[in-house]
């Protein structure tokens, strides 16, 4: 996805205002007709989302669909429609009663306790499988339990803590024991504890019962394992002339008792096997042996009567799927009956048969559509009658559980890339021995054993909504998975208005042998109101962000297992963490063609919003807002909004005129919205307030935790809206269209005016909720009754709807509001506390800024008359704090009046406090803080924000004036004999330095500084100081204090660092020795810098280097400078230039060719050189040819001067200031020109003069004697005459010698004598004597003699 989010600008302001007064707007008017228009908006998407998916009998009754078998079946993980969540296993607690071979064990599920039972032998354990280890357990009655149930109490029989009876089944009894439990709150979760009451309710047997049920009025129905007959287990008060207390009644053997004939258990091989309990409509169903299903109401005491016996069931199933290899004779095995809640199917199927091999029979009520009826028994009624009316075949196209190790993975692809890749073929399962099933709500999870031994596999189904519902799709997916069609001649029975039943299949594997299933409870759904349109149940996209997810368990004998229903969310929140992981987007296509555009935007904006029911996890919510991860949240802002796409104009032109009328086509997003917004308010937008309570007061409607859910599920995609308004923004990259700018700009118009309007009424919703439950926190039912009748009775009619959009609710909000007001001054309680939560919580409901100024004003006047301090402050301070919640509606002068009066009565608090709090009241959304942050841009008009803040700035700086003022005269007022004016002074600059606000900070510190207490804001160096020096605009005094801060806050190198920005600044005029100080602090500070401190000290060190270089270029340039000060008044334009350097900073380069050469001053080009370290000898050679040239030429000028003299009066200087640098002092080139000038006055200067001045330079003897020996062999002219050779050779004695003195002196130079190369001098000698012309007697002598000193000493 390339597109991008456009600059945020605010067309759409998502507070509710757009243009904000300067003094800080009140409450905006509630603007009903907007609100009106929204509502309407979000009563069409309920509408639609009732009818977007059929219900699920719809699906199974379409005219001719006798017959389905149309499956959704995905290799990966992100599409299976269930995952196992969690395992517990069986307490090892519970296996130590295993204590031989021959133990008898049952077990079973009752998730309304939570818990699981266990049976060993007489013993029966109760497992909190929450808890994971909480056994509790009944052990009194000696008989091997089989069965247990557990069924409601008659009512009135038993105390009222006991809700449930215990249905305990043995093979010679069956026994009732009462059972009660609570809810405790521990461990962060809510605990049920269960405690067990006897109540000598026990009856023999010689029949073993199970398949027990119960009614909800306490009848309680279970059929004999043995002889397969139907029981009821009568239990009444007291024994009685008509029956005993307890009893069994047998309902299949005739007599007044019952009215089912006597052959209905004739059979031997016609045993009942299970019974099945319909509370909905006061049924029960019970399965036979051989397949037959009859139906039964109690309808009196101790009788029941029989409506209907279903048989030939298999030649029916045929019929209606001929051809099928499902459905043979000997797999046709029903294994278990399921009722179909009145929720799933209204008003068609009510019955779920499913047979062994997953086969599933659908029965429905007879009516004139259909018409076929088969085997039915004698009927002694005439009441509504099944029959047979939808086959549903089997998967036969799943996945081995196998597969899904190795999952196959779509490659990633690019954007809109066609994908008709083929997926390997998977190791096909058919389901063949199911043995245990659970329906729910269109969901069934059914159970056989597995390939390997201990392992189950578990069919799981669900409804595939992309396929039965219209979502509004405009392209499907371009790779559908594998569906399975009917058979035979049925096949174009699919052909109809309405698409067949397709579901989501998978097979998982879980340990263990499966004994039984069950849901696990959820909060009971919010039920929709009366008269209100509601989704079917099935629809899992209009309850997903309402209710958490579906949950089934499986009891095995190794543990619990828990599966998840995937929603369409957590499919969408796989498919987002796929695309921010891998980058692949394909999946996120498919999605959106699958649901629809505006169905994933809906969905994107809860995930990227967060909501309480998110999290699919087992633990029970919470009730706190879930979130995804922000990596995640980006991918789906930015999805939603590249999917949302952009609202469209259609225009329908009236033929013969002019005239046209257009229609605004809504984009994704605004859909999205809308839809979301509808599906969290649902539950309450058309129910009623109130509803009659206890004592016939009236209460809430809707619980207060059903509110506050709705309330932070709101608030959470308010908060989200708020932080991104661009998201119902044009993007400047959007390719524009063919169509006239001006109807796409009426498209944007409708729709952000839409947006708007939703975004008051969602701002509005969740104020009117506040407001709800601030009422019913003080007593709804009180509040209410003390209003006139004619508000009662409005209040009585009023849906939650009316509340927030209708003038009705506001006339009854403000009753209410008035009410409770005048109830807390009733019980003379201040109306503070509830003013604040009030203005708070439900600003639009209510106005209590007048009242707050009005109280805070009088409890200025009370302290301005009472003597006693502690009271004064008392009172200064709650009108303090009642200002300070009128800030926002406080009008300037009236701001400038009230600091006046807590100036004269010295309340700092107030008169520093107050103004700050006004400004930023002045400026909510920060707006002038935003624009003097971008350093006050010119013809802005976010500057008006900034002048409003600096008005209010103006107040504290004079109230800190008025107190200082007051301080030094303390004893000319007599007022204030009480109090220490010094205190209160100390007291308002403490107030004033604690502000948090920058920009306020910022014109503080100006106004102390330009009264010269710059140094005292240095001493205490205050948070937003550094930031103030470092604004613009910059001064030389903000950088000398910058430099100074950094230096008393222990920070050196940022000191070093604006030290050298100073230095170097053009913006300021700095002499130039200014400069150089300011460098040479930056030097010290620099070099300062800790190297402990990690990260910047390769940085400190560079840096230091870098300003080490500057200040030595620096010295250079003030040498010039003062070398050439004594020209600046010659001719005009060499004045300038050199008038120019005191100016400014130069580089070397400036320097050297600016100055150094222009001016020919060949020192100063060879400290150019020297301090650059540029070495290149076609440069400084002419400069040391120039130099011996005007040395001789000074010699000549001058007669009392030798030339010799004069060479040594200028070479040593600059040797001893630049070797060893080659850059300026070329050694073998100087000393080239010693000797040669020696050559030239071999009379004039004397043996060594040469190598003398060299030493002289601070050049090493070795340096200079490899110098000159290299001139001794070189064989180049001049060296190639032998008589220069000898000269050289003489030289080189002289040096020798020298050298020899030099390393005996014991202050010599050179450490221990083992730096002096005796051996190689030796030889040396020896060659230099063996070439030496016999002539040269006295350097023959002074080679002997070195000779003799280096055999005597070495």
């Amino acid at each position: 996805m390339t597109s991008t989010f456009p600059p945020s600008h605010p067309v759409v302001n998502l507070k509710g205002s757009t243009n904000p007064h300067p003094q800080g707007p009140r409450s905006p008017p509630v603007d009903l007709p907007a609100l009106q228009n929204a509502s309407r908006v979000i009563q069409d998407q309920l509408v639609k989302d009732s009818q977007i998916i059929p219900e699920l009998g719809d699906t199974l009754t379409t005219s001719g669909g006798q017959v389905s078998a149309s499956y959704s079946v995905f290799p990966d993980d992100i599409r299976v429609p269930f995952q196992k969540r969690r395992f517990v296993g069986i307490p090892e607690g519970l296996f130590q009663y295993y204590d031989s071979a021959s133990v008898t064990s049952h077990m079973g599920l009752m998730p309304e306790i939570e818990r699981a039972w266990i049976s060993i032998d007489h013993k029966l354990f109760l497992w909190d499988y929450i808890d994971g280890h909480e056994i509790s357990s009944f052990v009194d009655q000696p008989d091997v339990i089989t069965h247990v149930a557990l069924v409601k109490p008659k009512r009135g029989l038993f105390v009222d803590d006991i809700s449930s009876l215990l249905v305990i089944c043995t093979p010679v009894s069956v026994l009732l024991i009462g059972l009660s439990f609570s809810s405790l709150l521990g461990y962060g979760r809510t605990h049920q504890e269960i405690r067990l009451y006897a109540t000598d309710l026990v009856v023999s047997t010689d029949i073993e019962m199970t398949s027990v049920i119960g009614s909800l009025d306490g009848r309680i129905f279970m059929c004999g394992s043995q002889d397969g007959n139907l029981y009821e287990l009568h239990y009444q008060e007291n024994e009685s002339w008509f029956g005993k207390r307890v009893q069994l009644i047998n309902h299949s053997i005739g007599g007044m008792q019952s009215l089912l004939p006597r052959f209905a258990a004739s059979n031997a091989e016609e045993r009942i096997v299970s019974v099945v309990s319909d509370n909905g409509r006061s049924y029960f169903y019970t399965l036979t042996s051989k397949g037959n299903i009859s139906i039964y109401k109690p309808n009196g005491e101790k009788t029941v009567q029989h409506i209907q016996t279903i048989s030939n069931l298999y030649k029916a199933a045929q019929e209606k799927a001929p051809g099928s290899p499902t459905l043979a004779p000997n797999n046709f095995q029903i294994i278990s009956l399921h009722v179909i809640e009145k929720s799933d199917s209204r008003s068609s199927v009510q019955l779920l048969a499913i047979t062994s091999n997953g086969v599933r029979l659908y029965f429905s009520p007879s009516s004139g559509s259909y018409n076929h009826s088969y085997g039915q028994a004698s009927s002694s009624s005439s009441g509504t009658q099944l029959q047979l009316v939808h086959v549903r075949l089997p998967p036969s196209n799943l996945h081995h559980p196998d597969e899904h190790s190795n999952l196959y993975r779509q490659p990633v692809v690019a954007y809109g890339a066609s994908q008709a890749l083929s997926q390997p073929v998977a190791r096909p399962y058919v389901i063949s021995a199911i043995e245990n099933t659970c329906y729910a709500q269109g969901m069934i999870v059914a159970a056989q054993q597995g390939d390997t031994d201990g392992t189950d596999y578990i069919l799981c189904l669900a409804p595939d909504l992309t396929r039965i519902g219209t979502l509004g799709q405009l392209n499907l997916p371009q790779q559908q998975p594998p569906t399975q069609q009917p058979y035979g001649s049925y096949t174009s029975s699919l052909v109809m208005n309405r698409p067949p039943l397709t579901e989501y299949a998978t097979l998982l594997a879980i340990p263990g042998r499966t004994w039984a299933m069950a849901t696990v409870p959820r909060p009971s759904s919010l039920a929709t109101p009366p008269g209100a349109t509601a989704p079917v149940s099935i629809n899992e996209l209009a309850l997903q962000f309402g209710e958490p997810p579906h949950q089934f368990m499986l009891l095995t004998n190794v543990g619990l297992t828990f599966l998840t229903k995937r929603r369409a969310l957590d499919y969408l929140k796989a498919v987002l963490e796929e695309l921010q992981s891998e980058g692949n987007v394909q999946p996120i296509i498919e999605f959106r063609d699958s649901f629809g555009r505006d169905q994933t935007c809906s969905m994107l904006l809860g995930l990227a919003s967060g909501n309480t029911f998110l999290d699919s996890s087992d633990a029970p919510s919470s009730g706190n807002i879930s979130t995804i991860n922000p990596d995640i949240a980006a991918v789906a802002k930015q999805a939603f909004y590249d999917f949302g796409e952009r609202p469209m104009w259609t225009e329908r032109i009236t033929y013969g005129t002019t005239d046209s009328q257009g229609t605004a086509i809504f984009s994704g997003r605004r859909e999205g919205l809308s839809l979301y917004f509808a599906r969290l308010v649902r539950p309450i937008w058309k129910s009623k307030l109130t509803k009659k309570g206890p004592m016939e007061t009236q209460q809430l409607a809707v619980s207060s935790n059903t509110l506050m859910t709705i309330q932070k599920n709101l608030f959470a995609l308010k908060d989200f809206l708020d932080q991104n308004p661009h998201l119902f923004h044009s993007s400047p990259s959007e390719p524009s269209t063919a169509r006239a700018p001006i109807t796409e700009q009426e498209a944007w118009k409708v729709e952000q005016n839409s947006v708007s309007e939703l975004l008051s009424l969602l701002a509005r919703t969740i104020e009117a909720l506040s407001f709800v439950l601030l009422l019913d926190d003080y007593r709804l039912g009180d509040l209410v009754s003390q209003c006139s009748p004619d508000v009662q009775k409005l209040i009585n009619s009023q849906s939650f709807e009316d509340l927030v959009t209708s003038q009705n609710g506001m006339m009854i909000s403000r009753a209410l509001v008035n009410v409770l007001i005048d109830h807390q001054i009733g019980q003379q309680i201040s109306v503070d506390t509830i003013s604040d939560v009030l203005q708070h919580r439900c600003g639009s409901f209510c106005s209590t800024d007048d009242v707050m100024l009005y109280k805070a004003k009088e409890n200025i006047r009370k302290a301005s008359e009472i003597p006693n301090p502690t009271e004064r402050q008392n009172w200064l301070a709650e009108s303090l704090r009642l200002f300070t919640k009128a800030a926002r509606i406080l009008e300037f002068d009236k701001l400038r009046e009230i600091c006046g009066d807590y100036q004269q009565l010295h309340y700092a608090k107030g008169a520093v406090e107050l103004p700050l709090t006004c400004a930023q009241a002045s400026d909510p959304d920060n707006i002038g803080l935003e624009y003097w942050h971008t350093d006050k841009p010119s013809n802005d008009t976010r500057s008006i924000f900034a002048e409003l803040r600096v008005r209010c700035y103006g107040l504290v700086l004079d109230s800190l004036t008025v107190f200082e003022e007051a301080s030094k005269q303390r004893s000319k007022n007599l007022n204030t004999l009480s109090i220490d004016l010094e205190i209160v002074k100390g007291h308002a600059y403490e107030l004033a330095f604690s502000s948090e606000d920058e920009m306020f900070h910022s014109t503080l510190y100006d106004w102390l500084i330009t009264r010269n207490l710059a140094d005292d804001l240095l001493e205490m160096r205050p948070p937003f100081l550094e930031a103030h020096l470092k604004r613009s605009p910059i001064t030389e005094k903000k950088c000398q204090l910058l430099w100074q801060f950094y230096v008393k806050n222990n920070q050196p190198l940022r000191a070093a660092e604006v030290l050298g920005a100073l230095a170097e600044s053009t913006e300021f005029s700095l002499d130039l020795d200014v400069r150089l100080e300011y460098l040479t602090l930056a030097v010290a500070n620099a070099k300062s810098h800790p190297i402990s401190i990690t990260g910047r000290h390769e940085t400190a060190i560079a840096f230091l280097t870098d300003l080490e270089e500057k200040l030595d270029v620096a010295q250079v340039q003030l040498e010039i400078y003062n070398t050439l000060l004594p020209h600046i008044n010659d001719a005009q334009e060499v004045g300038d230039r050199i008038k120019l350097l005191a100016t400014r900073l130069f580089t070397m380069t400036e320097l050297y060719q600016g100055y150094a050469v222009p001016f020919d001053m060949p020192i100063l080009k060879l400290l150019c050189l020297h301090v650059s370290e540029h070495r290149d000898e076609s440069i400084v050679r002419p400069i040391w040819n120039q130099i011996f040239d005007e040395a001789l030429n000074e010699a000549s000028d001058n007669v009392n001067t030798s030339a010799a003299d004069r060479i040594i009066h200028v070479v040593v200087p600059l040797g001893q200031r630049f070797y060893p640098s080659e850059s300026a002092f070329p050694l073998r080139f100087i000393a080239t020109l010693l000797i040669r000038f020696t050559l030239a006055n071999k009379t004039a200067v004397p043996h060594g003069w040469a190598p003398r001045i060299l030493v002289q330079c601070g050049v090493p003897f070795t340096d200079i004697w490899d110098v000159l020996h290299e001139m001794y062999e070189s064989q180049v002219p001049p060296f190639n005459d032998q008589a220069n050779v000898q000269a050289i050779s003489s030289d080189i004695a002289i040096l020798l010698s020298d050298w020899l003195e030099e390393a005996k002196r014991p202050q010599s130079s050179m450490v221990g004598k083992g730096e002096f190369p005796v051996g190689r001098i030796d030889l040396a000698v020896d060659q230099y004597l063996g070439e030496l012309e016999t002539s040269r007697v006295e350097t023959k002598t002074t080679y002997e003699l070195v000779k003799r000193q280096l055999r005597r000493n070495w």
